[in-house]
């Protein structure tokens, strides 16, 4: 039996963020300066993929919170990879997602990845650990089981 949110959200992965044309050619990567140890290389920038505006989805990634309290995060970014944005430079911004999730999402080990479940926008949103091309209003936080 089909989990209820089957037949409401769609079940993407991170490539389904990048236009197809961009998964053909990509971007080359920033180059680092190694002369200047403190210089900070560019985050790359994504272009997304139009369709998915106003879709709802359910997307699996860890948590880099960005706004909450010790119980609960109510904004993070959802990344694919564990150190997303801690590392520099961040990942492109089309493999990035801002998430608003008033509800607080308890993120009991940030560890472990999580679903997001909701309505994704072509949006970008900015903040002083990366940028995202997409945002995401979320309606339900659980931890990751296939």
């Amino acid at each position: 039996m089909a989990p209820a949110w089957a037949d409401e959200f769609t079940l993407l992965e991170w490539d389904d963020l990048i236009p197809m044309e961009e998964r053909l050619n990509p971007p080359p990567f920033p180059e680092v300066n190694h002369e200047d140890e403190f210089a900070i290389p560019p985050q790359p920038v994504g272009k997304v993929v139009p369709t998915l505006d106003g879709q709802k989805v359910r997307l699996p990634g860890f948590v880099v919170p960005l706004e909450g309290d010790s119980k609960a995060v109510t904004t993070f970014f959802l990344v694919p990879y564990f150190g997303a944005c801690i590392h520099v430079p961040p990942p492109p911004t089309n493999q990035i997602v801002y998430v608003d999730y008033p509800k607080g999402a308890r993120v009991d080990d940030l560890w472990d990845a999580v679903w997001v479940t909701g309505t994704l926008r072509t949006v970008s949103a900015s903040h002083e650990v990366a940028n995202a091309s997409y945002s995401l209003e979320g309606v339900s936080v659980e931890p990751y089981d296939l």
